[in-house]
């Protein structure tokens, strides 16, 4: 059985006791870090920076970090993020214009590769990139703002990049980010989700390693 993932989205969490926070979820059973950078060009808000994440890696956890990167042009926040300590960083292909040189820039710098698919974007993408993935980010709200409500046609898309993973025989984590419930999780992981990436649900509780547990309770059916 392959394990599955937590990843905490920090764009909900207190930003006025960041590193706490992080702490907090992560004593909690989370498996790892979800990093939202946003622009306000890209998507329309504005996030974190690669001096957050070097402050963040002074926490000294080795919990990998998803840097997700919502920005436009996007080739110098790789190496920015890369140099900072980034695990995987994931780009939106509409973020450049030369996609498979952006790719290689990821795995050039020690990064693992992620690609983001938003909702209304077409998985034909990946039939021209998919051997340079180790991540396949699937958007189930659009990106930009988090409290968003979880987009059912997400499933469909999940089942469509599952054969296609699947047709290479390699492994790439399929990942999805954004308004996931207690309700979605079984749904999600029986269609092979390998990384849920929980935000708001986390982090408006007042008790994290109750919902935590609870999480992870519906995460370990299979």
């Amino acid at each position: 059985m392959n394990k599955k993932f937590l990843s905490a989205s920090i764009l909900s969490a207190n930003f006025s006791i960041l590193g706490k926070e992080i702490k907090n979820v992560l004593k909690s059973g989370v498996d790892m870090i979800h990093f939202d950078v946003m622009d306000n060009h890209y998507v329309p808000n504005l996030t974190f920076g690669p001096m957050v994440l070097d402050s963040i890696k002074k926490l000294n956890f080795s919990a990998p970090i998803d840097v997700h990167i919502m920005a436009k042009p996007v080739d110098d926040l790789i190496l920015k993020f890369a140099k900072c300590g980034a695990t995987f960083i994931t780009i939106h292909p509409e973020s450049t214009k030369h996609l498979n040189r952006t790719l290689d820039i990821i795995k050039e710098n020690g990064c693992k590769v992620g690609l983001a698919i938003n909702p209304a974007s077409s998985t034909k993408i990946l039939d021209y990139v998919i051997e340079k993935l180790d991540l396949i980010l699937i958007m189930s709200v659009d990106p930009g703002f988090s409290n968003q409500k979880f987009i059912l046609n997400t499933f469909k898309k999940i089942h469509k990049v599952k054969k296609k993973i699947n047709l290479i025989k390699k492994k790439i984590y399929i990942s999805v980010d954004g308004g996931i419930k207690i309700c979605h999780i079984q749904p999600l992981l029986k269609l092979g989700v390998d990384i849920l990436v929980i935000g708001s649900y986390i982090f408006n509780n007042n008790n994290y390693k109750y919902i935590i547990k609870k999480i992870k309770n519906k995460m370990n059916f299979l």
